[in-house]
């Protein structure tokens, strides 16, 4: 199980010198890759009463390709990873031609991550449709892999026009990993009919792994091979007792995720410098390899 961070952007501020810092030190300190959430813009509560999402206009939120093509040059070898970006707000040929930039800049370390979200009012100020999110995803999905291995792409779908054109460059993976997220039926069906992996927003309880063994039945009904499917768990520290962390890291690899992201934010931690103090304890403890 390759174990990453979930990069704690809400609350380290926006320096780029502590950006750079924080992810030469997890890479540094034996950690596989850095994810990051995304949200473009957030509603301003005076405006929205009763409001009960988990993000606002207070929260900060970097841009995940621009932060990417940052850390792409300060790191060697940590995977970039967005979980997720909000791909049905977004427009798919730009998305594209983002993505394989990035992928480009870092050598081949991107492994994208993408969902429907959950934010309609951030839907209407970028000017797309809330209500048909989840349809448009599985043609965005198509449409960015023939972009991303094809130097010309003609295609004729129902959001999407292609007449003949390419991206250049191409991108390093082809096609870069499409990971999805998502707890609905829905969505858990569309991963695994369309996707490389599933980024689960749960804990592994007996719930979640009905919905694992469930997946992998789609899976093999799809005609995929599951041991070939990721699954990238999350533990979100603040959630769980400090003396149980570790059990819950064992619970994930009982589980079969292939992948774990450490989250540190919700702690009340003061400082960059406390986030990184952390992992670094965790690291040691789970005898990660440091990269000298």
């Amino acid at each position: 199980m390759r174990i990453g961070v979930v990069f704690p952007q809400t609350e380290i501020g926006s320096d780029p010198a502590v950006i750079r810092a924080y992810a030469e030190t997890v890479e540094e300190l034996g950690y596989t890759h850095l994810l990051t959430y995304e949200h473009v813009v957030g509603v301003d509560l005076a405006h929205y009463p009763g409001w009960r999402g988990p993000y606002h206009a207070r929260h900060q939120f970097h841009e995940p390709f621009v932060l990417f093509g940052y850390l792409a040059a300060v790191t060697r070898h940590l995977e970039l990873v967005t979980g997720v970006v909000i791909l049905p707000q977004r427009q798919t040929v730009l998305v594209a031609k983002q993505a394989a930039e990035v992928d480009v800049l870092s050598g081949g370390r991107l492994r994208l991550g993408v969902g429907v979200g959950w934010n309609e009012a951030e839907y209407i100020a970028l000017g797309m449709d809330f209500h048909t999110r989840g349809r448009r995803e599985e043609e965005q999905i198509t449409v960015l892999r023939l972009l991303w291995t094809q130097p010309i792409v003609s295609f004729e779908g129902r959001w999407h026009r292609l007449p003949a054109v390419g991206l250049n460059p191409l991108p390093v993976q082809r096609p870069i990993p499409i990971w999805l997220g998502g707890m609905s039926e829905a969505a858990r069906r569309r991963a695994a009919r369309l996707a490389d992996g599933w980024m689960p927003q749960w804990r592994p309880t007996a719930e979640l792994h009905a919905m694992v063994e469930e997946l992998r039945e789609w899976l093999v009904a799809a005609g995929r091979d599951p041991a070939r499917f990721g699954l990238e768990g999350r533990l979100t520290l603040a959630q769980v007792p400090r003396a149980a962390w570790l059990a819950e890291i064992e619970a994930w690899r009982r589980l079969g995720a292939t992948h774990l992201c450490i989250n540190t934010m919700g702690l009340g931690l003061s400082s960059p410098q406390a986030h990184l103090d952390i992992l670094r304890e965790l690291a040691q403890t789970l005898g990660l390899t440091p990269i000298r």
